[in-house]
């Protein structure tokens, strides 16, 4: 004889939240129900609609209701969401079981075209614009482990909006992007195949540079005439001291508004290397290694107060965009976010909620305080010399506003010495400092950072240096051996 708990043992397997719903709801077949439940959660967690044959034994009013969730595209936006297709069925139990509340005052047709068209503007509402964010929140991590109150509560938050807004910021940091998606030492380059090159092709290639100047009108440089406009940051002296006069205010401000003010203008020159076309290279002689790239991340990021505003909207952007790229290519990554002494979180952005909640309270965090690099680097080296992150590349992320300890940089050395460290900095300022120099392998200078102050980022932003090597170009005798390796 069969036992009496037979028809509800596929319940154990199912979430205890629709346990109650399925035994005791008065539209169907109890068994039916329990038996249909959890070929709808396999077919909406694979994106799929059940069969129409599995209509909890009430084919008359689930069909209508399987209508509308076809029609909402709620079974795309469950897959990989078991939390959302746990929501959409106690929905549909909800308004099977409120068809009996309805009647008598209305027939039954009547009262499953109410439920029905209830449950239409509720989700409606519910599913607007929720695929961008389910697609961008799995992006971030694992959703299996999140009720739908929790998803709910983590996409109204005050974090995840400005997530978005980083997310959107990224379209204008595709270098950025494309930076972090080569760090690592885990694997060969797969779009740049071992080439045929010798010694001499090496450095000739590393040579076959010139020089091109850009003249930048209106730029912070050389005074080259004085013409007339309403430019106050341009005014000339003589048109400054009529500003306190008790009679000359007034044509100076008549002037003003005519645009008729003598004003100085200048001229910029911006210097930068590009490659020679005209550069001869001799015949390939043997093959050099593709460099390695694709492997664990470690994340150092500048939290001081020389970073709040643009800059820290940048910082925020590149730990976004390290957990995304972690997440989607399956590799390791650690965030150190650093601040004065003694101010220093380390969080391992892995699959799941704590890296989820890690980055997260990086964003939600204002950027103020000292700076102190030592310490972060240091417990770079020490993570480095561990199996887990041999193959991890260091990334500093700052403005430059800091110096190391020689200590720290003779084991950054060793550390590249022997464990074939690469140091990476993104510069997010107007010019390298001894810090950045001495620390980092390369440095990408973020040259144009003054657009993303605002709201929406502009289109372009007065750069008021040339080159962020100020230093190896002015003053190249106060350059350390370390740092001097970045000139020319």
């Amino acid at each position: 004889m069969r036992g009496l708990d037979d028809p509800y043992a596929p319940l154990e397997a199912l979430s205890r939240e629709l346990w109650l719903p399925a035994i005791v709801n008065s539209a169907g077949d109890t068994r039916q129900r329990i038996a249909h439940l959890g070929p709808w959660i396999e077919a909406l967690d694979r994106g799929l609609m059940p069969p129409p044959a599995l209509d909890f034994g009430d084919a008359q009013a689930v069909a209508p209701l399987r209508a509308v969730v076809d029609r909402l595209g709620l079974p795309g936006l469950c897959q990989g969401v078991p939390a959302l297709a746990l929501q959409v069925l106690r929905a549909m139990f909800w308004s099977l079981d409120r068809i009996v509340d309805l009647q008598p005052a209305l027939d039954r047709e009547a009262a499953i075209a109410r439920v029905t068209a209830d449950f239409e503007a509720e989700w409606t509402v519910q599913t607007q614009g929720l695929q961008d964010e389910l697609a961008m929140l799995q992006g971030l991590g694992d959703l299996s482990h999140l009720r739908w109150d929790e998803i709910q509560g983590l996409l109204r938050s005050r974090e995840w909006q400005e997530a978005q807004r980083l997310s959107a910021l990224l379209a204008h940091l595709q270098p950025l992007v494309e930076l972090i998606r080569q760090l690592g030492r885990s694997e060969h380059d797969p779009a740049a195949p071992p080439a045929e090159a010798t010694d001499a092709q090496a450095s000739l290639l590393r040579r076959a540079m010139r020089t091109r100047e850009t003249l930048l009108p209106g730029a912070p440089g050389e005074l080259t005439g004085i013409h007339r406009s309403a430019r106050l940051d341009r005014l000339l002296g003589s048109e400054a001291a009529q500003i306190r006069h008790p009679v000359l205010h007034r044509l100076w401000r008549a002037r003003l508004a005519e645009a008729n003010l003598l004003t100085y203008d200048s001229q910029g020159v911006l210097v930068e290397q590009v490659a020679d076309p005209s550069a001869r290279l001799p015949s390939p002689a043997r093959r050099v290694q593709a460099p390695r790239q694709r492997g664990p991340l470690i994340l150092c990021v500048d939290t001081s107060g020389s970073m709040q505003g643009a800059p820290e909207k940048i910082a925020k952007a590149v730990v976004l965009e390290a957990l995304r790229t972690s997440q989607r290519e399956q590799r390791g990554c650690v965030l150190i976010a650093f601040g004065g002494q003694g101010e220093m979180v380390t969080r391992e952005l892995h699959d799941g909620r704590a890296g989820l909640e890690a980055m997260l309270a990086l964003i939600g965090m204002g950027f103020d305080g000292g700076t102190d690099v030592q310490t972060p680097i240091e417990h770079a080296i020490d993570l480095v010399a561990q199996a887990r992150w041999r193959s991890a590349d260091l990334l500093i992320v700052s403005d430059g506003e800091f110096g190391c300890m020689p200590a720290t940089l003779d084991r950054l050395d060793q550390a590249r010495a022997e464990l074939g460290l690469r140091v990476q900095g993104i510069l997010i300022g107007d010019r390298e400092t001894m810090g950045l120099l001495e620390t980092c392998d390369a440095i990408h200078w973020l040259r144009d950072w003054r657009r993303f102050g605002s709201g929406q980022p502009l289109r372009e932003a007065a750069v008021p240096v040339h080159t962020a090597s100020l230093t190896a170009l002015y003053f190249p005798n106060a350059l350390s051996a370390r740092a001097g390796r970045h000139k020319g």
